[in-house]
């Protein structure tokens, strides 16, 4: 069966996305176009290097070719939900990242899991071999959307422990920084449990 490549030349949004309650989160990438729609799960990590690798090579487009690319953004536009329902395309295995001087687009192309290790050239190719994939092609300025986005997406998880850097869960967590005492979280009061000290 000959693999599946979902191609976004102009996309109405490229966006990174969650389902689910934070500690229980899972993400998701979503190309959209009209009434266009194509979703692939990946992991938290995977959106995080796919947002600084945006952003790093907007910076090298601008520096070694001239290009003008917008800066990088704080906040994103585009804060609205996933569209519903999120039904993955795939799981997200190898991930491809270009820049197009012609059409003076960044490529983003995501290769699904397979069995046995991918030939570098199979990245943003189009031959009939190879896992099902998903291309965008992004203007600098979404390209700056989706990294400011994802990072948004990133940071709206479990806050971290304060000592250790690891999530917090709602009840608190065994941080390891403490011996094993259990740290409690209330109301955004750090409150640590200890045993008598006198």
């Amino acid at each position: 069966m000959p693999r599946a490549i979902h191609v976004f030349r102009t996309p109405d949004r490229f966006v990174a996305g969650t389902v689910g309650e934070p500690g229980d989160r899972s993400f998701f990438l979503q190309a959209v176009h009209d009434a266009r729609v194509v979703s692939v799960a990946l992991e938290k990590q995977q959106v995080q290097v796919l947002a600084d690798r945006v952003g790093l090579l907007l910076d090298e487009v601008a520096r070694r070719f001239g290009t003008d690319v917008p800066p990088e953004e704080a906040d994103p536009t585009d804060i609205d939900p996933l569209v519903m329902p999120v039904d993955a395309e795939f799981r997200v295995g190898t991930m491809g990242l270009g820049w197009d001087a012609d059409a003076g687009a960044v490529v983003v192309e995501l290769l699904a899991v397979t069995e046995t290790e991918l030939d570098e050239s199979v990245v943003l190719d189009d031959t009939d071999e190879g896992p099902d994939a998903v291309r965008v092609f992004l203007s600098p300025e979404q390209a700056r959307e989706f990294a400011a986005r994802s990072e948004r997406v990133i940071a709206a998880g479990r806050p971290p422990c304060p000592l250790c850097g690891e999530p917090l869960a709602p009840g608190g967590h065994m941080c390891i920084r403490t011996n094993g005492y259990r740290r409690g979280i209330t109301l955004g009061t750090d409150t640590t449990e200890f045993g008598d000290e006198s």
